[in-house]
């Protein structure tokens, strides 16, 4: 299928990581401008590297989401070389695991910033160039912890939660203009992040990784963890042409692990 993406400009946050990278490389493989965002320098040259393997543009930029002070320099950084934003796919990195009880406040603001004002930041800083164009898409990624709260994740439950809220809203917002808005949630993707998170809990309740990971996969249908490449070709399809009347949505790729509606 022809995504109807060839020469759209795409910026996706938390390039570096498992599912960033991923995401990155399907987008460009479809004749995507792609643009990387991560923290990590070296993360982002083995992304953009695999990126430039596809023939597809690409370009890299260092980016700390929680520094809110860089969204309009490092836009317009963009747009100096490739024009307005087409795609965006925002994709942050997870908080530490905790308790819902007796976090610092400290901790609940770092992570309120580079989680959730970084992606509304930088999508207002982005819509007004969609709108001009009458397409674009909006496409946040979070957690099944979104559907069913994980246990031992409070932050990232609360924070990914308001981002649902959000994306729908803007949603009915922005859809005259073109621009769909929709959450992407994966289930137990096998990353770096699910693995440090298998270890947590491992370590928690005194027991092995593979003890864990095990017990993990036994409770999903497909009988696996899923591969990057798998969430990355969902949500590619939600950047798509094909996909212009899905919007408003939370689209689950979890390998039948939520067993609610």
């Amino acid at each position: 299928m022809d995504l109807g993406i060839e020469n759209k400009v795409a910026l996706v946050t938390g390039a570096g990581g498992g599912l960033g990278g991923a995401i990155a490389l399907a987008l460009a493989r479809e004749g995507a401008k792609v643009v990387l965002a991560d923290i990590n320098p070296a993360s982002l040259e083995a992304v953009a590297n695999s990126v430039r393997s596809t023939g597809s543009e690409e370009m890299s930029l260092e980016w700390d989401l929680g520094d809110l002070s860089v969204v309009d320099a490092r836009v317009n950084t963009i747009e100096a070389r490739f024009g307005s934003v087409d795609i965006l796919v925002n994709n942050t990195g997870g908080p530490p695991p905790t308790p819902a009880v007796g976090q610092p406040t400290e901790l609940w603001e770092k992570h309120f910033r580079s989680m959730v004002l970084s992606v509304i930041g930088i999508s207002d800083r982005v819509l007004p160039g969609m709108k001009a164009k009458k397409w674009g898409r909006v496409v946040t990624s979070a957690s099944s912890g979104v559907v069913a709260p994980i246990p031992g994740l409070a932050i990232s439950n609360a924070l990914r939660m308001s981002l649902v809220g959000w994306s729908k809203t803007l949603a009915k917002e922005v859809g005259r203009d073109g621009i769909t808005a929709n959450i992407i949630v994966p289930g137990r993707i096998g990353t770096d992040r699910i693995r440090f998170l298998d270890e947590a809990k491992a370590k928690r309740e005194g027991r092995t990784v593979e003890e864990v990971s095990s017990e993990s996969t036994a409770s999903i249908p497909l009988g696996r963890y899923g591969k990057p490449e798998e969430y990355a070709h969902a949500v590619a399809f939600l950047t798509s042409d094909a996909a212009s009347y899905v919007t408003g949505s939370i689209v689950r790729v979890d390998g039948g692990l939520i067993a609610s509606a």
